[in-house]
């Protein structure tokens, strides 16, 4: 069984942006990131420590816009919308989901897509969709990619079973599969026969939020399977959707929770507000 840990992969990724950034702060640019939060879920605050900590390691800004939880909703359209045009932001990302008092259409419809640095809004799915390279994927989508990537797991010709139908994961993950010339059965938790289908897998992508959900009897010999949980289970400790002690025993590669994914990320997110920088300076 090979692990595929995530920090090999970010590791690549920061390695290659280093003289990226260095030519934008030759340039007098610093990358900087706006993350717009309303209220204080310790989800998103731990999310947000460690970015934080990612970019400070990088040399690259974070600039946190904290809302109340009873913001109007125009505040928060204005907010986003005023990080839209200021020059010396390069990236955006809203923490969602919003309390039930607000929503996002507006946003998602005017924000920009080369700020849109993990793909909420309409202009970037579009981008998604058509395949044409241009705006960004979800970030944990585009993780997915990058560690298959970086292992050399070919996916041309492939068949590739996705757990998980999000606009989140599920489907710009199968999109950006398709791309690569796999062959794609999205599934999920309705799926009659959801044993069936990742059995005859080559690759499992496990994104449907449900802790440990897939056992040993949704495996077979000489499978990869990528777990993008992010779960607590009854004991109070992190997992993903795959139960790693049973798969990994069947599996010839695996992803663990942590360590796997998410560590991969934050450095994807880097790049893209990276990549808006570079944009921003023509």
């Amino acid at each position: 069984m090979n692990l595929l840990l995530g920090k090999p992969v970010a590791d690549k990724i920061n390695e290659d942006l280093k003289p990226v950034i260095e030519d934008l702060k030759k340039k007098g640019v610093t990358p900087t990131l706006a993350v717009v939060r309303v209220g204080a879920r310790e989800d998103d605050l731990a999310y947000e420590r460690g970015l934080k900590k990612k970019f400070d390691s990088m040399e690259c800004g974070v600039v946190v816009m904290e809302l109340p939880e009873d913001v109007s909703q125009e505040e928060l359209d204005d907010t986003v919308a005023n990080l839209d045009k200021d020059p010396d932001i390069h990236g955006i990302l809203m923490f969602r989901p919003l309390p039930k008092t607000l929503t996002d259409e507006n946003i998602v419809k005017s924000i920009s897509a080369v700020k849109d640095s993990d793909c909420m809004g309409t202009a970037n799915m579009a981008n998604l969709f058509a395949g044409n390279g241009e705006g960004y994927a979800p970030c944990t989508a585009q993780a997915v990619i990058e560690i298959l990537k970086f292992y050399g797991i070919d996916l041309k010709g492939k068949k590739v079973t996705v757990v998980g139908r999000s606009l989140v994961i599920g489907k710009p993950v199968a999109l950006m599969l398709i791309k690569e010339n796999a062959t794609v059965t999205v599934c999920h938790t309705r799926t009659a026969d959801l044993k069936a289908e990742c059995k005859a897998a080559d690759i499992i992508v496990a994104a449907a939020g449900k802790a440990k959900m897939i056992t040993k009897d949704f495996v077979r010999e000489g499978q990869t399977v990528i777990d993008v949980g992010m779960n607590v289970d009854e004991e109070g400790n992190l997992c993903g959707d795959v139960n790693f002690d049973e798969v990994s025993e069947l599996t010839e590669a695996i992803t663990p929770v942590p360590r796997g994914v998410g560590s991969v990320t934050t450095s994807v997110l880097l790049k893209n507000v990276v990549t808006g920088a570079v944009k921003s300076v023509g």
